[in-house]
């Protein structure tokens, strides 16, 4: 029989410590730093299969520059993906699984280092299925699949990462209320498991199939496995009305890592225009009194950005 679930919530543990979780940065922009191609629909998953170190020593970077989560390299990493590659369903499984393996060791490296730090957590990314059809549909949402479909297309993934010992799933860049519900059922039938929900947006108000950010908020209220709930992969310019249209709506923990300041053209998969990573602390000050609390970046993010972060935030009561 598993623990009672109050007993278990890891982002709550580390929250009634400190006053905010540091998460991690983006995963790409480093891996193409360490040399590492990424023009692939696998994405991050492609380097999974040809350089696996180079996540490995990512993940260790981020941990080295103060984040108290990583996020692993399962985003983009599906059956259906590895499948095309000519993977069998349980090799498929294998690797996505690995991607959690890859983050614990990169912990247990860096608490060998500095064993008197809070123990950070790895996070098991779950990304949408658009991201597995890598033509954008993150942003947008519209499916043309039901959700049977999606149920399958997601729970062999989770499960593999559940197995594989993550400390929660981070379902996250999600563009669907549908997909999102769907997802929770499945994480229904782990009860032991915990996860936290981010959202794409279209706004301020709205994630990027429409629904309203005070919807989703309280459609997932009362659902417990849900430890923290929030956006990512967002324009800094509308996340700090987004957090306070859903903390309006909900006492869960806040989650909140935007991207750098440029804007991704899902056309060309290029981005444009200009970063402002570097007021990243001074924005997450802004984030806090809306009410943030678990705070990092997501794409065109560094371990230098988290590491300011850091800095700002730990052992702020």
């Amino acid at each position: 029989m598993s623990k009672p679930l109050n007993l278990l919530n890891p982002i709550e543990s580390i929250l009634s410590r400190q006053g905010v979780l540091v998460l991690d940065g983006a995963l790409a922009t480093e891996l193409e730093r360490y040399g590492c191609d990424l023009d692939d629909p696998l994405w991050s998953a492609r380097v999974l299969l040809e350089q696996p170190e180079a996540i490995k020593q990512v993940h260790a970077d981020y941990y080295r520059a103060g984040a108290d989560c990583s996020i692993t390299a399962s985003y983009q990493a599906t059956v259906e993906g590895f499948g095309g590659r000519g993977f069998k369903e349980e090799e498929a499984l294998s690797l996505i699984g690995k991607t959690v393996t890859l983050a614990k060791e990169a912990r247990d490296e860096v608490l060998k280092e500095d064993p008197d730090r809070e123990k950070p957590l790895v996070a098991a990314s779950v990304g949408p299925y658009g991201a597995y059809l890598a033509d954008g549909s993150e942003y947008v949402g519209q499916y043309s699949i039901g959700d049977e479909e999606l149920l399958a297309f997601h729970k062999p993934r989770m499960e593999a990462l559940i197995e594989a010992g993550a400390d929660l799933l981070a379902i996250e860049t999600i563009p669907s209320f549908r997909e999102a519900r769907v997802l929770a059922s499945i994480l229904k039938e782990r009860p032991d498991v915990y996860a936290w929900m981010s959202f794409t947006l279209t706004d301020g108000r709205t994630i990027s199939d429409g629904t309203l950010l005070k919807d989703v908020a309280k459609e997932f209220e009362g659902n417990d496995q849900v430890a923290a709930i929030g956006v990512n992969c967002a324009p800094l310019e509308v996340v700090t009305e987004a957090i306070e249209n859903l903390h309006n709506y909900t006492t869960k923990p806040i989650i909140v890592y935007p991207n750098s300041g440029e804007s991704y053209d899902p056309d060309t998969k290029t981005w444009h225009g200009s970063e402002s990573c570097e007021s990243f602390p001074a924005q997450s000050e802004e984030w806090y009194k809306a009410g943030a609390r678990l705070i990092g970046g997501c794409c065109r993010t560094t371990p230098q950005h988290v590491k300011e972060l850091s800095l700002k935030w730990k052992d702020r009561i």
